[in-house]
């Protein structure tokens, strides 16, 4: 129970981050002259922040299920839950920042396109991949894993049912 409400708070960190900077960049205008070669576009199109949600909603959870899923294994393998939560990182990192680096350089390059929307777009989906591979699923997620300890594994029982509801 605890495990998805942990991975829906660190999903919408990472993708709070993700708009704070593109509208730090795109809309003040912070570094757009020298990382583009532009001036500030000086609003968001309203598709950009939907498509870069959806976008970094889904891939951020694959990490997500990714990484538990090995610390899950771990666990149930015996080891305890920091151990667990080691091994799994060290299972699964190399393959999460991987990807995460081949999403970034692609979305770095797809930033080139003389569309300020799409550079827009490919600036928000770059940061929000970097972002989370590195700070929220590389730290913060096994971080907390670790120090929730056994309520990582705490299920609900199921209530018993009544003998006048059947």
């Amino acid at each position: 129970m605890v495990l998805p409400l942990k991975a829906l708070l660190l999903n919408v960190l990472s993708i709070a981050a993700a708009y704070g900077i593109t509208i730090v960049i795109w809309q003040h205008g912070l570094a757009t002259e020298v990382l583009f070669g532009q001036s500030a576009a000086g609003a968001i199109t309203v598709w950009v922040p939907i498509a870069v949600f959806a976008f970094l909603f889904g891939l951020s959870m694959d990490y997500e299920v990714f990484l538990l899923a090995r610390i899950r294994e771990e666990h149930d393998s015996g080891a305890d839950t920091d151990q667990a939560t080691v091994h799994g990182v060290a299972r699964t990192g190399r393959l999460v920042s991987s990807a995460a680096l081949i999403l970034f350089l692609a979305f770095v390059a797809l930033s080139r396109v003389p569309s300020t929307d799409v550079k827009i777009l490919a600036t928000a989906l770059a940061l929000g991949i970097i972002i989370d591979a590195t700070i929220v699923r590389g730290i913060l997620a096994p971080a907390l894993v670790a120090a929730l300890g056994p309520a990582n594994w705490w299920i609900p029982s199921r209530r018993q049912r009544r003998p006048d509801c059947e």
